[in-house]
């Protein structure tokens, strides 16, 4: 995805924890989408650091989707999947991709990746692996204090 892209749907999921997608939610609001995988060791050593931010910044506005991308056939098990859940924390929406649907609408290639975007939709950052995470909090902090 190119800077300015809008933000694709989510609607693709085969599976959803902590609630159910509605796009209308995200409407208005700046969103961090958030993809992950259960193998993925970076991933796991990054979800303290999503939680605070999730703990941080929702309050403030900011809606949160987790979507967890398979990097393989085992990482396809639900009951994996759900247990890292639980076992993370993650209390925000959670899109378990298997068909690779956003993904694809992504053009994500990568784990951990995330993707800010401001309240009309539009993505200001993209980064990917475990060297951003402060890129990642200046554009939220961007996209929570502009005016909408």
């Amino acid at each position: 995805m190119k800077i300015n892209s809008d933000l694709p749907s989510l609607a693709g999921a085969a599976h959803w924890y902590n609630g159910q997608y509605r796009p209308e939610e995200l409407q208005g609001a700046p969103v961090l989408v958030h993809f992950w995988s259960v193998s993925c060791g970076v991933c796991s050593e990054q979800m303290p650091e999503v939680a605070r931010w999730r703990n941080n910044y929702t309050p403030r506005g900011l809606r949160m989707v987790a979507v967890h991308q398979p990097r393989s056939e085992k990482d396809m098990d639900l009951a994996r999947v759900e247990e890292a859940v639980r076992g993370y924390g993650l209390t925000q929406l959670v899109a378990v991709d298997n068909d690779y649907s956003v993904v694809d609408a992504f053009e994500n290639k990568y784990v951990p990746a995330f993707y800010v975007f401001d309240a009309e939709g539009h993505l200001r950052l993209f980064q990917a692996g475990e060297k951003g995470l402060p890129m990642v909090v200046k554009a939220i902090e961007r996209v929570l204090t502009r005016p909408a």
